[in-house]
């Protein structure tokens, strides 16, 4: 049970965190297993302390036991967080030129976007340097729930708990009209999004990898470089995805 002194988490707590982390930092490629006697040692800690952190974390499925050489290794759910890092490492790796193309074809520009803690973050853009006016979006910013590259999320992400709870913070109304606006993106893979203060447009649609959507890829405008309903850039956007998906292992749902 979490203790709070004051409104601050107890030292006590902060030192278990640091703990598991030191635990979990002594597998490598070069050290793959270790035993409760070889972790105590690197660590500094007593024996009995160090078997109660491996049971628990077993518990946990962040190691695994091979209760023939009482040896421990990585857990399932932490070989899922390792691929699931790669991946998103990967897709960063995979996208650029795709990127690049799309803002050449269609001067504006182009922006993929990764799930943060409640939203899509930002993390990389291409810009168009022949546009005399240029609407871009800094590389870190966390979209809203009602932007473009949101919506596409939200319509394919496989813990739709979690974007139950995310529906949740919004008022009725708006949460019965995003509602209906993912069943449409499930329906065409597209989503987009106009600001109408700033008069800025976004068509945003997503990026597959084997487990499902890991990333968004999207194109910003104005209203008039960019109608929310202009195919042909449309297609530019979708093929990218396509190709990315592929090369990510996935494939754009039909």
């Amino acid at each position: 049970m979490t203790r709070e002194i004051d409104g601050a988490v107890s030292s006590g707590d902060i030192q278990a965190v640091s703990r598991v982390g030191q635990i979990l930092g002594l597998f490598s490629g070069e050290n793959p297993t270790t035993t409760v006697a070889e972790a105590a040692g690197r660590l500094g800690l007593n024996r009995s302390t160090t078997h109660r952190y491996f049971t628990s974390l077993v518990a946990a499925d962040l190691l695994e036991r091979d209760h023939e050489s009482s040896r421990f290794g990585p857990g399932g759910l932490l070989l899922q967080l390792g691929a699931a890092a790669l991946g998103r490492r990967r897709v960063l790796d995979i996208a650029p030129p795709f990127l690049r193309r799309v803002c050449q074809n269609t001067h504006l520009t182009t922006v993929i976007s990764l799930w943060g803690s409640s939203g899509p973050v930002v993390s990389r853009t291409e810009e168009d340097p022949t546009r005399s006016v240029l609407v871009t979006v800094r590389v870190g910013t966390q979209l809203g729930l009602r932007s473009a590259q949101a919506k596409v999320f939200l319509a394919f992400l496989a813990d739709q708990l979690r974007v139950d709870r995310l529906l949740a913070t919004l008022g009725p109304e708006e949460r019965e009209e995003l509602t209906a606006e993912l069943a449409e993106v499930r329906r065409t893979a597209m989503s987009s999004d106009h600001l109408v203060d700033s008069g800025i447009t976004a068509v945003a649609t997503g990026v597959f990898d084997e487990y499902g959507i890991c990333a968004t890829v999207a194109i910003v405008g104005t209203v008039r470089t960019l109608p929310v309903d202009s195919g042909p850039f449309r297609d530019d956007l979708v093929r990218a995805a396509a190709e990315i998906s592929e090369r990510m292992g996935g494939a754009r749902p039909r």
